[in-house]
């Protein structure tokens, strides 16, 4: 069997799987949710195991170690996938759900409520609690879904997937719900996003290459999540110490993840006293400025434009002396990806126009970037952070996963 004709087995039996789950009742739903995560408890060591075999291979081929933390499935970072499972049970199930209701004057009833959006595909690099996350949301949302991870991760994701499958059936899960696809071939990808008759939307979450490629290639409708180029903005009227904590936790915590921080922008009123206690405060962060951050933090590296463009995913930090506001707004309209932007300030009119005119997923007054994130907003795990505008924008939660349909009731009315 070739390649393609495998994919489109997978893509049959999940638009199968979907119609059967499309059956299910909130209260089976949260039973086999808690079904899956016994069976990842159960089967950790193998999981585990796993997942150290990739990181052998990754530390092989040198990935870097801001990629090998993000391979990483530490102790803590396993809990957290199990808890995640369980937190999906107790959230509401949002399918079937009434969004606004109304009567004509001619009698009839007309609803709009939530449906499930049928098979959604999902490409994905690097972290292999992606593969848990998406494949409860989905379940939750009623929804198939087919995986693509990263040849990085790929052991790591075969044992996440088989255990949510696996457990999932002994509870009631219609088989083919979640299906990994069992090969790391880039060639898969395009009959993917091809398979219009199979699936109703694709979802990719990796680097900008692996985006383009789906964006031009896929028949199927995408939902993107772009760059996580984040931006704080310290406006002359910010307190500078909680500046200092809220960059530190941007920049350090985990520069790895898609809602670090990668700019920083200062009012000029302020520079020649913040930037001095900005570099002693991210001592192990490469800086790299323009010419006036030069000017007064001497030894920094100079800021090409292609670092304002860039996604570092690691511990190095842009840095811009900007006039105002309005400046600061202009850089982050012209290099941002629309996914996480901050304002520190205590000036009320200043942070209503930074709400106003930047343009990103999630915008944050006075704290940190690190928020954006399904868990933090208490959405429960997420599929990713959509930087689109239709139909979702920033953390996609269970909501995100479906889309509606109109039931209209009638005593028999007939159009004039």
């Amino acid at each position: 069997m070739s390649l393609e004709a495998k994919i489109h087995l997978v893509g049959k039996q999940a638009l199968l799987a979907s119609r059967a789950l499309a059956l299910l009742s909130s209260e089976e739903k949260n039973l086999i949710l808690e079904a899956m995560a016994k069976e990842l408890e159960d089967d950790r060591d193998q999981i585990i195991d796993a997942n150290k075999k990739d990181l052998f291979n990754a530390a092989e081929k040198g990935l870097t170690g801001a990629m090998l933390d993000r391979l990483t499935l530490t102790d803590d970072r396993f809990e957290n996938m199990v808890t995640g499972v369980r937190h999906v049970t107790s959230l509401p199930d949002p399918v079937g759900s009434e969004i606004k209701a109304w009567t004509q004057p001619n009698g009839i009833d007309i609803s709009k409520i939530r449906v499930p959006i049928g098979v959604i595909g999902i490409i994905y690099e690097s972290r292999p609690n992606v593969t848990a996350d998406a494949s409860v949301l989905c379940f939750k949302t009623s929804n198939a879904v087919i995986l693509r991870g990263g040849s990085e991760a790929f052991h790591s994701n075969q044992a996440i997937a088989r255990s949510l499958q696996s457990g999932g059936e002994k509870a009631g899960l219609p088989p083919h719900s979640i299906q990994l696809l069992q090969t790391t071939d880039r060639a898969a990808i395009k009959p993917l996003v091809r398979m219009d008759e199979y699936l109703d939307l694709i979802i990719p979450r990796g680097g900008e290459g692996l985006i383009r490629f789906v964006t031009e290639n896929a028949t199927v409708p995408v939902i993107k999540h772009y760059d996580g180029i984040c931006h704080v903005y310290v406006d002359k009227a910010a307190d500078t110490k909680m500046a200092l904590d809220i960059i530190e936790n941007g920049k350090c915590q985990r520069p790895g993840v898609c809602n670090a921080v990668e700019t920083v922008l200062v009012h000029q009123q302020i520079a020649a006293e913040f930037l001095p206690e900005l570099k002693a405060r991210l001592a192990d962060v490469e800086i790299r400025g323009d010419a006036t951050s030069q000017a007064i933090l001497h030894g920094i590296s100079s800021a090409t434009e292609q670092d304002w463009k860039t996604e570092y995913l690691d511990l190095i930090l842009s840095l811009k002396v900007v006039e105002d506001l309005a400046d600061a707004t202009l850089h982050i309209n012209t290099y941002g990806s629309k996914h996480s932007d901050a304002i520190i300030s205590q000036d009320a009119e200043a942070q209503k126009a930074f709400i106003a005119n930047v343009d990103t997923a999630a915008v944050f007054v006075n704290a940190s970037t690190r928020f954006n994130d399904g868990g933090e907003f208490g959405f429960g795990a997420e599929i990713g952070i959509s930087t689109d505008k239709l139909h979702a924008r920033g953390p996609m939660g269970l909501e995100e996963l479906t889309t509606y349909k109109y039931v209209v009731t009638g005593t028999g009315q007939i159009r004039a």
